[in-house]
């Protein structure tokens, strides 16, 4: 059903339009308001005497200054309960660190909801609840992720100092070029080139023991794209070379591994028997393999071999911590 616009509301909605949004121009304006350009023209001077610093940008349409912020000015119940449902997921349980503030700047647009609305968008969320796969809180490296997103913004090279796995007293002294910062499925990451290693490389912000941004600037390369670095990787490391991968999952096990999307590039061919074979393609075995011990007996590895030895492997010495076990 349209939108009966009033004068007013129509002024709100320009700002609210503008500021989310570029190439916003009088005649994409008139169409999203049903009205006319020449209309759009006044309201334009209408919105820059109340004093909002709205201008004409040749080529990007219309843009207010970025010091200048409007809240959003018109929400339905549906947005309402989704945004808030998120937040609360997000934010308020903390299953992504350091996005705490979408929660308060979520009661902010709660608090300008009709009453009623309100009562009833918190009655609702009552009765639903998403779960996330938990994650370690963001306590402990809070400046390593304020310190990034620094490096990011002014494209800084950061010295850092890198907690080893291996041994503690062969942690790695290096300086970095960040390229993005990403947050994959339980924690937070950063991407860019490793310049004593000479390579790509994607670290964990919670494994760095030091890290501050130097004066020395540099230049994220123009062919830099995150979904592009990640490709087929299974989660977010790629390996150097692309397997095609083929699983056998056994009845009633099937099911449960088809109702899931787990790759992208994943297909699911079924059999008389309601097996079903699991097809993908992955940048490297390193993460999939993990996987693949996780189905336990219900998963069979037909190809690649490498694949089939290495989960191989890891079962027999996971048996062998249990072999002299008592029953």
């Amino acid at each position: 059903m349209p939108i009966k616009y009033t004068r007013v509301h129509r002024l709100l909605e320009i700002i609210s339009l503008v500021q989310s949004q570029r190439g916003w121009n009088a005649k994409s304006l008139a169409e999203k308001c049903e009205t006319t350009e020449r209309n759009i023209y006044r309201d334009i001077n209408q919105i820059k005497e109340a004093g909002i610093p709205i201008e004409a940008v040749k080529d990007h349409g219309y843009q207010i200054n970025g010091a200048f912020f409007m809240p959003p000015v018109r929400l339905t119940f549906e947005e309402a309960l989704a945004v808030s449902a998120l937040c609360e997921a997000m934010a308020d349980k903390g299953a992504i660190p350091f996005v705490r503030p979408a929660s308060m700047a979520m009661n902010k647009i709660l608090a300008q909801l009709p009453f009623d609305a309100r009562e009833e968008l918190t009655e609702r969320l009552r009765t639903m609840e998403l779960r996330t796969t938990a994650t370690m809180d963001g306590d402990g490296y809070e400046d390593v992720y304020d310190k990034v997103q620094t490096a990011l913004l002014n494209q800084r090279v950061l010295n850092c100092k890198y907690e080893s796995t291996s041994d503690p007293d062969n942690d790695e002294l290096f300086i970095f070029h960040p390229y993005a910062l990403f947050f994959g499925t339980r924690a937070w990451y950063i991407v860019g080139y490793h310049e004593k290693r000479e390579a790509m490389r994607t670290l964990k912000l919670s494994r760095f023991i030091a890290i501050e941004v130097s004066n020395k600037s540099y230049e994220i390369p123009s062919t830099f794209n995150l979904d592009k670095h990640l490709g087929n990787a299974w989660n977010m490391i790629p390996g150097k070379q692309d397997y095609d991968i083929e699983l056998l999952f056994d009845a009633p096990f099937s099911q449960t591994v088809s109702d899931t999307r787990w790759h992208s590039t994943q297909e699911i061919n079924w059999h008389q028997d309601d097996s079903c074979t699991f097809k993908c393609t992955v940048s490297g075995l390193e993460e999939i393999v993990w996987w693949v011990l996780s189905m336990g007996p219900n998963c069979k590895v037909i190809q690649p071999q490498e694949l089939a030895d290495r989960v191989a492997s890891l079962a027999k010495d996971t048996f062998k911590l249990y072999e002299s076990a008592s029953v």
